[in-house]
């Protein structure tokens, strides 16, 4: 077998978290030639979340090299150019079929082969499909997902070949919230179906939802919950043209957009590296049950200090802070030095219309309410707090300044303690402000 290209550091996987370890990399003294970057996509890593906002506007839209990393967190932007200067390899348009972590050996699709001291994967997760169920017509043209610039494209493409026409958006989450949104911009007539009783079920209570469904039918966004999509139909050049719900109703459609979630990609793994919880299990460090190959972003499940339990966390902000420990603690290995274990404070953000929101810590216990959720309101702000065993554990705040929001951060951090909650509910921002 020929051999293939060796180095001493390999990501495998070219999204947010590899820019920031690459960005790491560089901090802490990487050598010319000492790293690849290993990703299927054609461009270097950029910050997905742009995808469902600004990629999308009708006016001014994000474009790259615009919002390439690390413009997400304020840092400064490594266009292509960064990587050859700073002697990082990119390997794009590569996807690797094979990980052998025995002989330390990825395969491309292509035959090629790489080799690595130390591996950092860095693989994400993949958009579930309405094929993957065998949902009838779901192979339909015009029915889009939204997980990489490619998939972005073809939706730019959809919503300009079909303007002004009628959008279906299956799914209440991120992605559904986000892409009505967007959709609702571009002048479609949307509806968005999701099964779950309210949006974004996960983390909003049914007082939360009850804001954002009213504000989104107050923009014309019609919103079907508890609805399943089972089938849709197509015209003779295979265009989707409606979507059937299982209760009978059937909704025309020229776009379909589907969110209803991701998949850790850990397949290439699988029986190499001990995994919990869907993902690859790591330490504080991100170190797997093999050593020298490190886990992060979406597809780590690693021990969340603040609850003393695993979690995987699925967000843009813990794939940042993720792969730079990652990247401090495989240098401090290195250089004899320790390093703090990581200790993250779970938080989540979405933006929408003219909202905005964060959540800080970890949504369980009983909830209260505060502020003006009118979502008639020209400017809404309310918010609310998390409270179990007497502690305020997380908060959730709309519309909230940054110093807001900073102050609900510091409540979910050192979880006060709270002994009315009447009075906390008078108090709300109030209280912590505080803190």
């Amino acid at each position: 077998m020929a051999s293939g290209k060796h180095f001493k550091y390999v990501i495998l996987g070219g999204g947010v978290a590899a820019g920031y370890a690459a960005r790491e990399f560089a901090k802490q003294g990487v050598q010319p030639g000492q790293l690849a970057i290993i990703s299927k996509e054609a461009v270097p890593p950029y910050e997905r979340p742009a995808l469902s906002k600004g990629y999308l506007f009708p006016q001014n839209a994000a474009r790259l090299p615009g919002f390439h990393v690390c413009v997400g967190s304020g840092g400064e932007r490594l266009l292509p150019e960064w990587y050859s200067e700073k002697g990082i390899e990119l390997i794009l348009s590569t996807e690797i079929v094979k990980a052998d972590l025995s002989t330390k050996t990825l395969t491309s699709a292509a035959g090629a082969t790489f080799t690595y001291e130390i591996l950092l994967i860095a693989t994400g997760s993949s958009v579930i499909k309405l094929t993957d169920f065998g949902t009838q017509g779901a192979d339909s043209n015009n029915i889009l997902y939204l997980r990489e610039i490619d998939d972005a494209d073809k939706l730019v493409a959809a919503i300009q070949a079909k303007k002004g026409g009628k959008a279906v958006v299956v799914g209440g989450g991120y992605i559904g919230l986000e892409l009505s949104a967007v959709l609702k911009l571009n002048d479609f007539d949307v509806t968005m179906v999701f099964p779950e009783p309210w949006c974004m079920p996960r983390l909003f209570t049914a007082d939360i939802a009850a804001f954002y469904e009213a504000y989104y039918t107050n923009k014309g966004v019609k919103i079907l919950k508890g609805a399943l999509a089972v089938g849709f139909d197509s015209n003779a050049n295979g265009d989707v043209t409606a979507v059937k719900l299982k209760d009978g109703t059937v909704l025309e459609a020229d776009i379909v957009v589907v969110g209803v979630g991701g998949r850790p990609l850990t397949t290439l793994f699988k029986g190499q590296v001990v995994e919990e919880k869907g993902g690859i299990k790591t330490d504080a460090f991100f170190e797997t049950s093999v050593p020298g190959v490190y886990a992060i972003g979406d597809v780590a499940t690693f021990p969340l200090k603040m609850y003393n339990e695993l979690r995987r966390v699925e967000h843009v902000d813990h794939s940042r802070k993720s792969a730079e420990q990652a990247v401090k603690a495989i240098k401090g290995k290195e250089s004899g030095e320790s390093v703090p274990e990581y200790d993250y404070l779970p938080y989540f953000y979405s933006r929408s219309f003219d909202l905005g929101w964060q959540f800080y810590g970890d949504n369980v216990g009983e909830t209260i309410l505060f502020g003006d959720s009118d979502p008639a309101s020209s400017k809404p702000k309310f918010g609310s707090y998390w409270i179990k065993d007497g502690k305020v554990l997380g908060a959730f705040l709309e519309g909230g300044s940054p110093d807001e929001n900073k102050a609900i951060a510091k409540v979910a951090k050192t979880q006060p303690s709270v002994t009315s909650i009447e009075e906390l509910k008078k108090e709300g921002l109030q209280f912590a402000s505080k803190i």
